[in-house]
C-alpha cells in the first residue's frame, strides 16, 4: 500500500537511476541529509531536487515535504528504499530524504530524471492544486475574522475589571479618612 505522501510511483528503471544520480551529486556536488535538514533546505530555497524514500515510518514526519517542494517550485522523486538510499551516498544507516543543493557532476543524471517523473507527477498534482489553494484561502478568511471578534472582547474585559478594581480603592481611601 502506498504512503499518503507518496504523491505518485516511480518505476524501478528511475529509481535506481535516482540512486546513482545521488552518487555523483555526493562525490562532486552538496547535499543535504535527513528529513530535518532537507525541510530547511527546501523552505530556504536552496535545493534543486529533493529524493524521498517510500518506507520512512511514521509517513507523517515526511508528508509535509511533497508539499513544500510544490509550493517552492522544486522538483522531487521518490525511491523504495531509505537504506538503499542512505547506501548510495556512502552511509552505513538508512536516509529518509536528500536535498540536492548543489548538483555537480549529477546534472544531467537529474535532469532525466526529473523528465521522467514530471508527466507522472503534474498528473497525480493537478486536481489537487486546483482544490487546495481554494480551501486554503477560505480557511485564512475564517481564521482572521476569529482572531479579530476575540481581540475586541479581550480589549475590553480588561477595562472593565481596571474600573471595578479602582472603585474599591478608592471607597478604601475614603473610609480611612472618615475615621
Amino acid at each position: 500500500m502506498a504512503k499518503s505522501y507518496v504523491k505518485f510511483e516511480v518505476s524501478k528503471d528511475v529509481a535506481s537511476k535516482t540512486y546513482e544520480a545521488m552518487q555523483m551529486a555526493k562525490q562532486s556536488g552538496k547535499l543535504r541529509k535527513g528529513i530535518n535538514e532537507v525541510t530547511k533546505s527546501v523552505e530556504r530555497g536552496s535545493a534543486t531536487f529533493v529524493v524521498l524514500a517510500e518506507d520512512i515510518e511514521p509517513e507523517e514526519i515526511a508528508m509535509h515535504i511533497p508539499q513544500l517542494c510544490e509550493q517552492k517550485k522544486i522538483p522531487y522523486s521518490y525511491v523504495p528504499s531509505k537504506l538503499e538510499l542512505g547506501k548510495s551516498i556512502g552511509m552505513n544507516v538508512q536516509c529518509a530524504a536528500i536535498a540536492v543543493e548543489s548538483q555537480g557532476g549529477a546534472s544531467q543524471a537529474i535532469k532525466d530524471i526529473i523528465s521522467k517523473t514530471t508527466g507522472t507527477s503534474q498528473k497525480a498534482k493537478a486536481p489537487s492544486q486546483e482544490a487546495k489553494p481554494e480551501h486554503k484561502e477560505e480557511h485564512k478568511e475564517e481564521h482572521k475574522e476569529k482572531k479579530e471578534e476575540p481581540k475586541h472582547e479581550e480589549h475590553k474585559e480588561p477595562e472593565h475589571k481596571e474600573e471595578k478594581k479602582e472603585a474599591p480603592k478608592e471607597e478604601a481611601k475614603e473610609e480611612k479618612k472618615e475615621e
